[in-house]
């Protein structure tokens, strides 16, 4: 294949431009984007590996060019193209699934530390939703209510709380898989019995008594 892409006079021949798709940013990427999914609350941003994608979508969108021009067999450009979108598609399904997740629960995300897991873009686009609902509700609703029942965020000011703020629920049941032998844990303090978490094993677990291995990169969310 090398030599027909040099015959047809490419400047990148095939074995280099698959020696440049590196195929383990695409699995992390897969990664990324089924923790995201599967995980009820937003995830730290994966912002070097979307930004490495986007150099590899734009070098392989330049390649599928440069190979359909020289004459390559256009099976061959086939499956390149179906590479490519799929890499385009797991990217904006992953970027689409966090910005669900930040409409849905931007108030929440504002006022806790999972400000700092969002991209400088989300923040704006977070900020920029909570004030276009802010003055939504107070133009619609708040106005025309007594003064104790005006906030965004409480019922009354009898709450204690933010009760009218959306928050993940953390205790969602989860489908994950250890990558190694951890051993047995106590997840949770029901007392409930132990759970053994063997390297390969799938598990059904609540996403709060496994959050912390998620985020060390022990656990995979299925």
């Amino acid at each position: 294949m090398a030599s027909g892409s040099e015959e047809g006079g490419t400047g990148i021949q095939i074995d280099e431009y698959e020696s440049l798709i590196s195929t383990t940013d695409v699995e992390l990427l897969k990664r990324a984007w089924r923790h995201e999914k599967a995980a009820p609350e937003i995830l730290q941003y994966e912002g070097a590996l979307v930004q490495r994608i986007r150099e590899q979508i734009q070098l392989m969108v330049e390649t599928v060019e440069e190979f359909a021009e020289s004459g390559i067999d256009p099976l061959t450009v086939s499956l390149y193209e179906m590479d490519l979108d799929r890499t385009q598609f797991l990217l904006r399904s992953y970027l689409r699934i966090r910005l669900h997740k930040i409409e849905k629960y931007m108030i929440h995300i504002l006022k806790t530390d999972l400000w700092n897991r969002l991209s400088e873009q989300e923040q704006k686009f977070a900020k920029r939703c909570t004030d276009d609902l802010g003055k939504h509700l107070e133009q619609s609703v708040l106005s025309r209510l007594p003064d104790g029942y005006k906030s965004l965020l409480k019922q009354s000011t009898a709450s204690e709380e933010d009760d009218m703020v959306s928050e993940p629920q953390l205790d969602t049941f989860v489908i994950c898989k250890s990558k190694r032998d951890l051993g047995t844990f106590q997840l949770d303090d029901s007392g409930g019995v132990p759970v053994e978490l063997l390297a390969g094993n799938l598990n059904i677990l609540r996403y709060k008594s496994i959050k912390p291995l998620v985020e060390s990169g022990q656990i995979d969310l299925v």
